[in-house]
C-alpha cells in the first residue's frame, strides 16, 4: 500500500465515524482537513490532545478547516469518548488500520516493558484539493494544536497569494 507524500494527493478513503457518518476525503473537498491520529480513547494524553483541538475548534472552522481524530477504537468507544469529553468534531474508527497504513502511523512501541504495535501520535494537514501539505510525527501534546493552527493560517495565506489579485467586475 502506498504511503502519503508531501505535496501529493491523499488516496481516497471512506470510513465510519461518530454521528453515524461515513467520512470520505471527497466529501470534504474545498475544506482543509486536520487528521490527527492518537493511540487510544480515554487515556490521559489522548484526552488532553482532543480537548486542545476542541478548545480551538472555532478557530479552525474560521480557517475553513475540519478537525477529525482517528484511532483504532470502535465506534462505540469513540461515541462514549466524544460524548464524555463534549467534543464537537468527529472521530473516525480505523479498526482495520486502513488510514493508519496509508499514513504509516503504526509503529512498534514499548509499554510496560513489552513491545506492542500501536499508533504513533501524528497529525496531517490536507488542503481543499486533497493534497498533503504538512505532517507532524512523534507528536508531543503540549503546544501541538497551536502549531497546527499556525500552519493552517499560513496555508490559507499562501493559497490566497497563489490565486493572484481578485478580478472586479464593474
Amino acid at each position: 500500500m502506498a504511503h502519503v507524500v508531501l505535496g501529493k494527493k491523499i488516496p481516497a478513503f471512506k470510513l465510519p465515524a461518530t454521528s453515524e457518518q461515513q467520512i470520505s476525503l471527497s466529501g470534504l473537498k474545498g475544506k482543509n482537513v486536520v487528521l490527527y491520529f492518537y493511540p487510544k480513547d480515554n487515556t490521559p494524553g489522548c484526552t488532553r490532545e482532543g480537548q486542545n483541538f476542541h478548545d480551538n475548534l472555532l478557530k479552525f472552522k474560521r480557517q475553513n478547516t475540519v478537525v477529525l481524530g482517528v484511532s483504532r477504537d470502535s465506534l462505540k468507544s469513540h461515541d462514549n469518548f466524544r460524548s464524555r469529553q463534549g467534543f464537537k468534531f468527529d472521530l473516525i474508527s480505523d479498526n482495520e488500520e486502513t488510514l493508519c497504513n496509508i499514513f504509516d502511523v503504526i509503529k512498534m512501541k514499548h509499554m510496560y516493558g513489552k513491545q506492542v504495535r500501536g499508533i504513533e501520535r501524528s497529525t496531517f494537514l490536507i488542503d481543499g484539493q486533497g493534497k498533503l501539505r504538512q505532517e507532524w510525527r512523534k507528536v508531543k501534546v503540549d503546544g501541538h494544536v497551536d502549531e497546527v493552527l499556525r500552519a493552517v493560517k499560513q496555508l490559507n495565506k499562501e493559497d490566497k497569494t497563489n490565486q493572484g489579485p481578485e478580478t472586479k467586475i464593474v
